[in-house]
């Protein structure tokens, strides 16, 4: 057990785990130059040969998109599902008997009766089974079956789950991540559909997934970061038209399968948390049911999909036992100083938010992993990985809110600790958490007479409260980041990041001893280490990103500036600026540099720091921070400011990496993290996507709108106003990569002559996109178009595929 002594952080003194003492040769820095062929002698050399600048980087992304069903209670899956359930005819028994309170069975007909836009978030979607092609329909049988590598393999025990007769007829119920592959697969099963058409579809299939709730996409190939294909700039537009395909089978299969005519639309959007609507069904009903109706059952990416589904019950599992556990931490630390608690569901609904990871791999170090001898193997990987990832640590502060947002309001009746701390005991040292705790209340003006205050519990009461004392609860800027378990934080003797092999599974032994998570599950970071034995290529993934307001222009600073505080990392460590030792690696002081990015999320303003922090790179950030002073309330403390602090770390970039930035083209990348950090992070994605929300809701701002309401406005903003935004951006970005498919050096080529005339007859493909452009919008586009467009935007993922594969060396 871990003493208590030790996680109130009173009076901490790091000291190392016991065999921290890296290998002597991984830990051999000047070998390791050599090997690496790294130029120290000038800055310009150094900015040359160091890993992940953009002449060595390549990027992919992980997509997680909101979905949902609009029509009629009695025409969608998800309100069927659960009137017609077992649990909900038993509810209405018990009932009856009064072994349950009638107001249980009332709050949930009301869900099911009190759907004024007729939106089911994450409902599946029922289609007639012969409404598939051929192949289509074999590409559903197959991936029903318990093992797909076997062609003789029996079917899935589950897979009635999804079919049943209605009418004599066979219809088939799937949720929309899947309904992404078969409307794929449906679409490529044309008579006249070209080869190039058909194969690259047949591969884009194996990108549509989803393990969780939402949809998941992922890069289709990796992408270029240097400036022939506009660093970040290429990755953003590989999302985009990702997005973009996955709206236009979304369109495809409404009207191809007869959705529509069923009375349902099927809708996908980007949206950073669950729903609503889906919060209020989780309180009404057991965990059990709740997967049931949300969890993935995992028909697409992998072999042993059942397989697969069992362990997503378990991570569900989990992360609803580990949410209980964190109440009792919350005790622990002084923040519950009674029993007076509100418990929170047994079901936890994190798994319903929605994010994208930005992932970068070096072209050297891959290369160097896949030469045996090379000099550079997988204890040199651990060993500089693992410090790069602590040195990151410390600039992620700057992303949050600037480049991607969840905002978010919660009103007073919600304030309760153990609802909006989340796992935050889990992932911050107790002394942190109060600091956090007792600031986030004062930036909420949770007072009273002077005094500080919390609800109590009743709702009656607190409602009162606020009404009459004005209590309106907060705004958060990124409420993704505090509701998801994202960096579980190490354990005196496991640390996550020292460097030795191994230790990530130690720490993940030492949690699950302490009922917070499950040696099964990956451990979740804030950046997490792509290793060459598992991943093929060695790198990094950023996964603090919620969500994009414009992925041209936020997706792609936000990939520029990943990349080169990575290369400022590596910068440090090579020219022996930041060991391991300058970093220790214990709980507290991880808690310390990481309470910065979960303040940052809540939107706090102030943070303190340890005046003799063992952290020498955090030292000295604070030391070069502008307004800084000795805390009034806990002794041996510095008081930041949060602005203060960002700023110092712009100043950083521009002092320590000057030629990384002027040789690799970032200056506009700096110029432009300037300008959202200035003016409060108006001009950064939370403060554009709350005006545009508020906007919406004709409110002046959040605080003028209740929880639910501004909520609900974020949700219909999202679905709606930001979509279309979306959709049109992609178009405007396909319209300028299909002039280059269709262009005169293509021709010349002749690669795509015969699949082009194919898909366009002989017109132009920008014409044709600039045409259909309203309709693509608007949704309205016919079947026959539809897969018309389906088909060139393949084409044109293939051609964007070859061009990256020309642009990358063998590695």
């Amino acid at each position: 057990m871990v003493k208590l002594a030790r996680r109130t952080g009173t009076s901490p003194t790091p000291i190392a785990a016991p065999g921290t003492a890296p290998a002597s040769r991984a830990a051999n820095r000047f070998k390791l130059i050599h090997v690496l062929g790294i130029d120290t002698a000038t800055p310009e050399g150094l900015a040359r040969t160091l890993p992940f600048t953009p002449s060595d980087t390549t990027a992919g992304a992980e997509n997680e998109y909101q979905t949902a069903v609009e029509g009629d209670r009695h025409r969608v899956d998800l309100p069927l599902e659960i009137e017609n359930s077992g649990f909900f005819r038993n509810l209405k028994k018990r009932a009856l008997r009064g072994d349950t309170p009638r107001s249980t069975v009332s709050a949930l007909e009301a869900y099911l009766s009190e759907n004024d836009t007729g939106i089911w978030e994450n409902s599946w979607v029922r289609l007639p089974a012969d409404a598939l092609s051929p192949y289509a329909r074999r590409v559903f049988t197959e991936d029903l079956r318990c093992d797909k590598c076997c062609a003789d393999s029996p079917r899935r025990s589950d897979a009635g789950r999804f079919s049943f007769e209605e009418g004599g007829r066979e219809v088939l119920r799937i949720p929309i991540s899947y309904l992404l592959k078969l409307a794929l697969a449906d679409a490529i099963d044309q008579p006249a559909t070209h080869d190039t058409v058909r194969e690259t579809g047949r591969s884009a299939m194996d990108h549509f997934l989803s393990d969780n709730t939402s949809p998941e996409t992922f890069s289709f190939h990796p992408v270029s970061m240097d400036e022939a294909a506009g660093m970040g700039q290429g990755i953003a537009r590989e999302t985009a038209l990702r997005f973009l395909l996955s709206q236009l089978l979304i369109q495809y299969a409404n009207r191809q399968f007869g959705l529509i005519d069923g009375g349902q639309r099927a809708l996908l959007y980007f949206a950073p948390h669950p729903p609503v609507r889906q919060k209020r069904l989780n309180n009404l009903i057991p965990d059990s049911f709740y997967r049931s109706l949300f969890m993935s059952p995992c028909l697409s990416g992998w072999n042993d999909g059942e397989a697969k589904h069992r362990y997503m019950h378990l991570c569900h599992t989990v992360l609803s036992r580990s949410q209980l556990n964190a109440v009792i931490k919350l005790r622990e630390a002084g923040i519950v100083a009674n029993n007076l608690v509100v418990l929170p569901n047994t079901s936890n609904v994190s798994l319903a938010n929605n994010g994208t990871h930005i992932s970068l791999g070096s072209r050297m170090l891959t290369r160097l992993m896949k030469a045996p001898g090379s000099g550079f193997g997988a204890l040199e990987e651990k060993h500089y990985g693992d410090l790069a990832i602590k040195i990151v640590e410390h600039f992620l502060p700057l992303f949050v809110g600037a480049y991607s947002a969840a905002p978010y309001r919660i009103d007073f009746m919600d304030f309760h600790p153990e609802r909006v701390l989340g796992f935050l005991p889990h992932e911050l040292d107790y002394t942190h958490l109060r600091m956090l705790w007792r600031r986030w209340k004062k930036k909420a003006h949770l007072k009273i007479l002077g005094r500080s205050i919390t609800p109590f519990g009743p709702e009656w009461l607190d409602r009162n409260l606020s009404r009459g004392f004005m209590l309106k609860g907060d705004f958060v800027p990124d409420f993704r980041l505090i509701d998801y378990l994202v960096a579980l934080m190490a354990t005196d003797e496991s640390p996550a990041l020292d460097g030795r092999p191994g230790n990530d599974t130690r720490l993940k032994k030492d949690l699950g001893e302490l009922g917070v998570f499950d040696p099964c599950m990956p451990l979740y970071m804030l950046y997490r280490a792509r290793c060459f034995q598992t991943m093929g290529f060695t790198g990094f993934e950023g996964r603090h990103y919620s969500l994009f307001e414009n992925l041209d222009r936020d997706m792609a600073q936000a990939a520029n500036l990943q990349m080169l505080v990575t290369t400022l990392a590596y910068k440090y460590i090579f020219t022996g600026r930041i060991t391991h030792a300058d970093i220790p690696d214990h709980p507290f002081v991880e808690s310390e540099r990481r309470q910065i990015f979960f303040g940052a999320a809540a939107g706090i303003p102030t943070f303190y720091v340890r005046a003799d922090t063992p952290n020498r790179l955090l030292a000295r950030m604070v030391k070069r921070t502008a307004n800084i002073r000795s805390s009034r309330r806990y002794a041996g403390y510095t008081r930041v400011r949060a602005t203060d602090f960002k700023h110092t770390l712009v100043t950083l970039l521009q002092e320590d990496a000057p030629e990384l930035i002027e040789m690799n083209q970032l200056r506009h990348t700096i110029d432009d993290l300037k300008n959202r950090i200035d003016d409060g992070g108006g001009r950064g994605v939370s403060g554009r996507v709350t005006r545009r929300i508020c906007e919406a809701a004709g409110a002046s701002s959040p605080l003028a709108l209740s929880g639910d309401e501004f909520n609900a406005a974020a949700e219909s903003f999202y679905r709606e106003r930001l979509k279309k935004d979306q959709v049109g951006q992609a178009l405007d970005g396909w319209t300028r990569q299909v002039r280059r498919l269709d262009g005169m050096s293509t021709w010349r080529s002749g690669h795509y002559n015969q699949a082009l005339f194919s898909v366009l007859g002989g017109k132009d493909a920008a014409t044709l996109i600039a045409t259909l452009r309203s309709a693509v919008i608007a949704e309205t586009l016919p079947v026959t178009a539809l897969t018309q467009l389906i088909h060139l935007m393949l084409l044109t993922l293939d051609h964007m595929k070859r061009q990256s594969e020309s642009d990358l060396p063998e590695v």
